[in-house]
């Protein structure tokens, strides 16, 4: 029997890129947030928390993932999306139940457990 699941408040995307490629993360992130009801963050262009890559959060409701994410793997051009729910555990969001478009990267994971 499985134990019973945390419930999900939502849903992070991160979309990582680099120097050449911030104008397609860019245009993709600005398309994802004109399309859909969702809250883009900044683009940072730096690795910030447990990110290893520059990267821009998109954050959404659970009812819009089975939209969003299909449209994200087709519409990606080759970058690195992160996908993890919202919980009420962020390193087990990030760690186990995290879901990836394209390499997996390793996570700076001790940004998550204060290490």
């Amino acid at each position: 029997m499985l134990d019973e699941l945390p419930r999900i408040r939502g849903y992070h995307a991160h979309v990582y890129f680099d120097a050449t490629t911030l104008p397609q993360a860019r245009a993709l992130c600005e398309a994802a947030a004109q399309r859909f009801d969702l809250s883009m963050g900044r683009m940072h262009e730096k690795p910030v928390g447990p990110h290893p890559d520059w990267s821009c959060q998109l954050a959404f409701r659970p009812a819009l993932f089975g939209e969003l994410v299909p449209w994200l793997a087709l519409q990606r051009g080759g970058l690195v999306v992160l996908i993890h729910p919202i919980t009420d555990n962020e390193l087990l969001d990030h760690r186990d139940r995290a879901l990836w478009l394209g390499a997996v990267r390793p996570l700076k994971l001790e940004a998550l457990i204060g290490g």
